[in-house]
């Protein structure tokens, strides 16, 4: 048997690597694009809940990305009690393999690429669906992914004011204190979710709420907005989406009914959100198979789950530029 040796990239080695904004957007993009081309393979994640939902669980992601010439498979933690040990909610690893002989290619840290592909996602979306001169961003939550929503939405439309809200004072005090840094300009706190999301431009919602609740008004949605909800579980009234023109998901296999949790888990279950109604995934837009905003008075909500596919990219990114710069260890595998 031939040797086999493992590219192995750990949690350092990608902070290292400093991926900027338009590097994690165009592999992101790339994957978008690929999907809607019909070159991935997207299937619908699975989840090992250990003892108890309210506990968390694990997501178990798998895709293939066909112009990458890779497959792989994530699994990702999701337990939002982890800050009392002083872990992030979500940690996760990447394994990457050769989709022709299984032979194993890489083990990433994928807290990281976690947290930026979802980031992307959201960011893409606005490129493509929110109104060009977009200039109020509300966002509810302050987790790892929420950095990278703001980080990338605001690279793409340099917004004059930025809200935020989350659930616990320290917690949306340090996170608007590590985007002021990082950003370069003042962050609005909220102690509500009415003063942070009413009447922005684009409104996003990555609550951690322990079980659905209606927190999230259909009535502070303006003409012409865009809403991404994504939460695990839903935070919205069940008439949002009787107001929207567009309704685009990421990939339908993974939010059409029985499948669990989700911002729409109760629209879709009961037929308001069908496949039938949905104006497109995004990938189609991406690679411009279907249209993406058509008019500044529409109102558009794109709900994501997270794709696999985005995770492969962002991963192959982050080998191929490990391999340039030396960074990350090799592994014997065989």
């Amino acid at each position: 048997m031939q040797e086999i040796w493992i590219d192995y990239i750990n949690a350092l080695d990608t902070k290292a690597l400093e991926l900027t904004n338009d590097e994690i957007l165009d592999a992101v993009s790339e994957a978008l694009a690929a999907q809607g081309r019909g070159e991935t393979v997207i299937e619908p994640r699975v989840h090992l809940v250990p003892e108890s939902s309210d506990k968390g669980h694990f997501n178990v992601l798998r895709g293939y990305v066909k112009p990458l010439d890779f497959a792989g498979v994530k699994i990702v933690g999701d337990f939002v009690e982890n800050y009392k040990v002083g872990l992030p909610s979500e940690l996760a690893v990447l394994n990457l393999f050769d989709p022709r002989t299984g032979v194993p290619k890489a083990i990433i840290d994928a807290t990281a690429i976690t947290d930026m592909r979802t980031g992307a996602i959201t960011a893409l979306g606005a490129k493509h669906l929110a109104r060009k001169n977009s200039k109020i961003l509300g966002h509810i939550g302050a987790r790892g992914t929420s950095y990278w929503n703001i980080r990338l939405l605001d690279h793409l439309f340099d917004f004059e004011e930025i809200r935020v809200h989350s659930r616990r004072p320290e917690s949306r005090e340090g996170f608007a204190a590590r985007l002021s840094k990082d950003l370069g300009k003042k962050i609005i706190v909220t102690d509500n979710w009415e003063d942070c999301l009413k009447g922005a431009d684009i409104m996003v919602e990555a609550s951690r709420l322990p079980e659905p609740a209606p927190l999230f008004k259909t009535s502070w949605v303006k003409k012409g907005a865009f809403v991404v909800p994504y939460g695990t579980m839903s935070a919205l009234e069940l008439d949002l989406t009787d107001i929207m023109d567009k309704v685009v998901v990421d990939d339908w296999g993974q939010c059409q009914p029985g499948r669990p949790f989700g911002a729409l888990r109760r629209h879709v279950d009961e037929g308001k959100v069908t496949l039938e109604s949905l104006h497109a995934e995004m990938g189609q837009i991406v690679c411009g198979i279907k249209p993406g905003r058509e008019s500044d008075d529409e109102t558009i909500l794109f709900w994501h789950r997270g794709l696999s596919s985005t995770d492969v990219a962002l991963g192959a990114a982050i080998v191929a530029k490990a391999r340039r710069m030396n960074v990350g260890q090799k592994l014997r595998f065989a």
